[in-house]
């Protein structure tokens, strides 16, 4: 079992399914009122460059709830890279705490936490990946289908979210449907990775600009913001260059039985629209809640 969950693409196919049977589980314990305390006296550092809302919350929940204790460790606080040295930062947490949760820019960054670091590093998202997310994305799709049965049509920017169901995806055997500008394609290093992994496990990856080719017939439409943090500077022109992909009424006549999915925060109005967000058909916000079961399940298996 790898030390670090960076990326998908370093657990099996076994370890993944069983993070998400583990996941189901532990759900259905607190719903009914049960909190398994497998992490009583463990410590959890979050540092965090970005924002957040979901990742925050459902951390520090998560701990709570299984009777460990998060620190929330800001960038002002911390310095890394300008008061004291990445390396420098992991070598002392591994002394004071149990894990390290990192939400940063740089997914380099992580990545140097993670090789320092003799405790377990979790990413929380950085610019190039956010499996954490897609954990409880896959965990949501299988609360309606057979993970092998969903068609998951992903269409918008081809940015870390995307990388990452691309990695989930090609690790578990699953079909994924792109739907991206050319321009805007995931990440080359990423997709050589997801085709060499979907050669082993059978997935179905494709690719293709027209967003309404990428949707028919799926069972699952999926979304995200077009613009990044980071990217504010760039709203304008990607709202223009991204127009085609907004998730509409129209776009969904092309998969009438699909469910829509978007990892949130969602710029209303922009990739989707205020009627499909809200309405029946969106899983948004079950999205959102597993989190909270997905990352519990990953806390246990790396700190205990």
């Amino acid at each position: 079992m790898p030390k670090d969950f960076l990326t998908l693409a370093d657990w099996s196919a076994e370890d993944l399914f069983r993070l998400l049977d583990r996941a189901r589980e532990l759900k259905q314990l607190l719903n009914r009122g049960q909190r398994p305390q497998s992490l009583e006296g463990r410590a959890l550092a979050m540092f965090f460059e970005k924002p957040s809302l979901r990742t925050h919350v459902t951390f520090e929940a998560g701990m709570a709830q299984l009777g460990g204790h998060a620190i929330l460790l800001r960038p002002e606080q911390v310095g890394i890279g300008t008061r004291e040295a990445p390396g420098d930062v992991a070598r002392n947490l591994s002394r004071w705490v149990d894990g390290i949760v990192a939400r940063t820019f740089s997914h380099e960054l992580i990545e140097e936490l993670a090789r320092v670091a003799t405790i377990p590093v979790i990413n929380g998202l950085t610019d190039l990946l956010h499996p954490c997310q897609v954990m409880a994305d896959f965990q949501t799709i299988a609360e309606h289908v057979e993970l092998k049965d969903a068609v998951i049509a992903y269409v918008g920017d081809g940015n870390n979210m995307a990388n990452s169901l691309m990695l989930g995806a090609g690790v578990l055997g699953l079909t994924l449907r792109l739907g991206t500008p050319a321009s805007h394609r995931p990440a080359v290093r990423i997709r050589r990775c997801a085709e060499e992994l979907a050669a082993a496990s059978g997935a179905r990856l494709s690719w293709c600009e027209d967003p309404r080719e990428a949707v028919r017939g799926a069972t699952f439409v999926y979304t995200d913001t077009w613009t990044s943090m980071g990217q504010e500077s760039e709203r304008e022109a990607r709202r223009r260059l991204f127009a085609e992909y907004q998730v509409n009424a129209a776009l969904l006549e092309h998969a009438p039985e699909a469910w829509v999915m978007h990892c949130l925060p969602a710029h209303r109005g922009e990739e989707i629209t205020d009627e499909i967000l809200d309405g029946e058909r969106s899983l948004a916000l079950d999205q959102a809640e597993n989190r909270l079961h997905a990352q519990k399940a990953v806390l246990e298996r790396l700190l205990t």
